[in-house]
């Protein structure tokens, strides 16, 4: 028998003491509107941080549909893997990576300004939806972490906590070894990707004094937001 898989949908506040969840204009609209759902009918919910809710309507008002928790599973998250990599001047290239790193299972992505980075605006809110609809279009219950975007120095600056931290260049480096060469199984994984024009000899330093390890990504030379999903891939795959 073929079962087809409930309607998924993200929610930003889930009180754990409630049976019942209100949910916000524009999903009670297309559940109601769109899919054409009635009371009675089951969704999905999630919050991104790894709870997932099956819940029945019991009120379908266009604008602000009422469900009942039914069931709850929480879903351990299975990495920790965070991704500082400069902004492109191609927006739609830097929206595909975002989706790619959010299938992948990516749970921090930092946003960098370098000093060869070309373009330096970035729209918090419209590349956060990017990734709220990633996590539904892959099944999952973790929504990456996206921060405002930082300087290169002012990350460089930062505390780290016990993170393996790397740094993936283009620079002739007797020291640069493969990135899978030096993988292990620590629980926090940080690596800095640049932009189109590689990072400053400059910046390489500050890192490394920063204790980044300085790694390649392979013999090809990358576009940025490739470099930032092969870079995820071997992390992840560990």
């Amino acid at each position: 028998m073929f079962f087809m898989a409930l309607p998924f949908f993200y929610t930003e506040a889930i009180d754990p003491g409630s049976s019942s969840i209100i949910l916000n204009e524009e999903t009670s609209k297309h559940i109601v509107q769109v899919l054409r759902m009635q009371v009675g009918e089951q969704i999905q919910l999630t919050d991104g941080k790894g709870k997932k809710i099956t819940a029945e309507i019991t009120n379908d008002n266009r604008k602000k549909c009422i469900v009942r928790i039914v069931e709850t599973t929480n879903n351990k998250q299975q990495t920790n893997i965070a991704i500082a990599i400069s902004l492109i001047k191609n927006t739609t290239r830097l929206e595909w990576f975002l989706e790619k790193a959010t299938e992948i299972g990516v749970t921090n992505i930092i946003p960098l300004i370098c000093e060869r980075t070309e373009k330096q605006n970035f729209r918090h809110d419209r590349m956060n939806a990017i990734l709220i609809s990633a996590m539904l279009q892959s099944q999952q219950c973790w929504l990456p972490v996206l921060h405002e975007a930082i300087r290169f120095g002012d990350l460089m600056m930062r505390q780290f906590d016990n993170s393996s931290r790397f740094i993936a260049h283009c620079e002739d480096d007797e020291n640069k070894i493969l990135l899978h060469q030096q993988i292990t199984k620590s629980s926090n994984q940080l690596i800095c990707i640049g932009p189109e024009g590689d990072f400053t000899a400059g910046e390489i330093e500050m890192a490394i004094r920063q204790n980044f390890i300085p790694v390649s990504l392979g013999n090809n030379r990358l576009r940025t937001e490739t470099a930032g999903v092969v870079a995820a891939v071997l992390l992840g795959s560990k």
